[in-house]
């Protein structure tokens, strides 16, 4: 009985070993995405899901990475921290090489040392806070740019508008009060502009009249809104119900189809906002081919940068593990930081720094026209 005891247990390890091999050399690579499936940013966590959905289907077709296929792994955010701290620990737990995501800062924020401590390359693709990359954290990236870029873009196209009392109105969120105070410190740099009032709404309310009152009360040129497109579109609705023709203007966040859907097209008529360039606007030939082959998949090409940005995170993940052969978090990371150099991105040429911030100039302005389009300035 001794003897067949010890054959069986040899035998197990063989087939562990084998098995091992087997699973090393032909297994999948899982890749996760975390996004807003639901709650106040939906759209913009589904388009992520159509999107990385359709470069897994296409990088599979062409016989995966170093002929390992792909395995999406989709968690949802809720477009809530404490629901992504959730799905980010069951993400960690399921063999994931690198995560996309999320669109929130504060959101992305609560997953950061969770993703780090997990040794998991985590790339950002609408998170962009300055703090998220002052941390030293080793394995994260963002393909979006950094708040400091966007609100000198914002004050630059203050300036170049001819605006000078300003008021500055936030939601208290990580994203929002950070680009509100980066805003408001190169403002007060200006002797030519005035800041006549700071201050924040809560998010997720239907009634913004009080502070729009408070608001008109301080007699502003124009309004800077750094807060998230469902308030935006809120308050220009409102805004327009009690006669106020204050230009408003938003950051990145504003930038969403639903915004107008929310304030109605008239109301929305005339309303700024800074971000990266829309997706119809990307001048490179194989952002257009992939437009066309998302049109031809899903009826209609993609709406949000944020979903485009994810795919591009997507693909420089594949990129890191396609040409070092690894999938060790260390060696991406490596590479990522110091051998990624403008690799061609559907939003333009992608390079990281020391601190994983995406290097170069993204923002561009938009204004709104009376059909609810969003047309890019020169």
């Amino acid at each position: 009985m001794r003897r067949f005891s010890w054959i069986v247990t040899f035998l197990a390890v063989l087939v562990f070993i084998f098995g091992s091999v087997i699973s090393s050399t032909a297994g999948e690579i899982k890749v996760g995405l975390m996004g807003p499936m639901t709650g106040a940013w939906a759209s913009e966590g589904q388009e992520m899901k159509q999107v990385l959905e359709l470069l897994v289907e296409e990088t599979n077709n062409q016989g995966g990475v170093n002929g390992q296929k792909i395995k999406l792994i989709v968690e949802d955010d809720g477009s809530d921290p404490r629901t992504a701290a959730l799905a980010a620990q069951r993400l960690v737990t399921q063999g994931i090489v690198g995560v996309i995501g999320t669109y929130g800062s504060s959101v992305t924020e609560a997953t950061q040392n969770i993703y780090d401590e997990a040794k998991v390359i985590q790339i950002a693709n609408g998170s962009t806070a300055i703090r998220l990359t002052e941390k030293g954290l080793k394995y994260f990236f963002r393909t979006c740019p950094r708040d400091d870029e966007q609100a000198r873009v914002a004050v630059k196209a203050i300036k170049n508008l001819g605006f000078h009392t300003i008021a500055i109105l936030h939601d208290n969120t990580t994203y929002a009060k950070g680009l509100a105070e980066e805003a408001k410190r190169l403002l007060e740099k200006d002797d030519t502009v005035k800041i006549v009032f700071f201050d924040a709404l809560t998010p997720g309310e239907q009634d913004y009249t009080a502070i729009l009152t408070k608001l008109k009360g301080a007699n502003p040129d124009a309004v800077f809104f750094t807060g998230y497109y469902p308030e935006a579109g809120l308050l220009l609705r409102q805004k327009k119900e009690m006669g106020w023709d204050v230009p408003f203007i938003g950051g990145d966040a504003t930038n969403n189809p639903d915004l107008t859907k929310i304030a109605g097209a008239d109301a929305a008529a005339g309303f700024y906002f800074v971000s990266a360039p829309l997706p119809k606007d990307l001048p490179g030939e194989e952002a257009k081919k992939f437009l066309e082959k998302f049109a031809k998949k899903y009826g209609n090409p993609p709406n949000s940068i944020y979903s485009v940005l994810a795919g591009d995170g997507f693909r420089v993940l594949v990129k890191a593990i396609e040409v070092t052969k690894s999938t060790d978090p260390d060696v991406l990371a490596d590479y990522l930081h110091n051998k990624l150099k403008d690799f061609p991105g559907l939003t333009g040429k992608i390079s990281f720094n020391e601190k994983g911030d995406r290097v170069g100039e993204v923002y561009r302005v938009y204004r709104v026209n009376e059909k609810g389009e969003f047309i890019l300035l020169p």
